[in-house]
């Protein structure tokens, strides 16, 4: 079992920047692929940065070249640093970790954490 907790969010202006953190417990990470998914309300979640364990890494359209997904295998800690915040970046943002076949399918991650919620003031 991994057990995984967001640092807290919170409300940034448009432009501006946020670091998320997730610490995991529970098992190390250093084997496991680990990503960054968001859900505004209405929406379905969606991938928004994945790290597979062999280095590989995926960003959605969106958020590509603002966002930057990455982890500290001796913390055992995930990072999302945002940059260039829009008001369409609003949402809960959710960190997990599978240790198997991942993609940008919600259903391919086995471990959550609770959300964090994200608000860009426009």
């Amino acid at each position: 079992q991994v057990q995984l907790v967001e640092s807290r969010g919170g409300v940034v202006q448009a432009g501006g920047s946020l670091n998320l953190s997730c610490a995991a417990s529970g098992r190390t990470l250093d084997r496991f692929n680990v990503a960054w998914f968001r859900q505004a309300p209405g929406k379905e979640r969606e991938a928004a940065a994945i790290n597979w364990s062999d280095g590989r890494v995926y960003y959605a359209d969106s958020v590509k070249d603002r966002f930057a997904i990455s982890r500290d295998n001796a913390k055992n800690t995930i990072f999302l640093q945002m940059n260039s915040l829009k008001f369409e970046d609003t949402a809960a943002y959710y960190c997990a970790a599978d240790g198997g076949y991942s993609s940008v399918r919600p259903t391919s991650w086995g471990f959550w954490g609770q959300g964090t919620q994200v608000t860009v003031d426009s």
